[in-house]
């Protein structure tokens, strides 16, 4: 997926541990992981703005476009 969520970084910037941010921003400790492992497949404007909140950051500084490489193996076959 082409945007990533960098969440574990700013957890480890910030000295926060996944338990105490789900308490803070009243996530369920599995809904936060599923952010954390880039599984997710949507966030709500409401979760990153608590998100953004409680770690005192911007959107920008959790959400990242990564280009997305091609897969070898549908290229062309010779």
């Amino acid at each position: 997926m082409p945007i990533r969520i960098n969440l574990d970084r700013m957890m480890l910037e910030r000295r926060i541990s996944l338990t105490e941010l789900a308490e803070r921003v009243d996530l369920t400790l599995a809904n936060l992981s599923i952010l954390k492992t880039n599984k997710a497949r949507a966030v709500r404007f409401s979760t990153l703005e608590s998100l953004c909140r409680e770690l005192k950051c911007q959107p920008g500084d959790l959400l990242e476009f990564v280009e997305a490489t091609p897969d070898v193996s549908t290229d062309e076959k010779d």
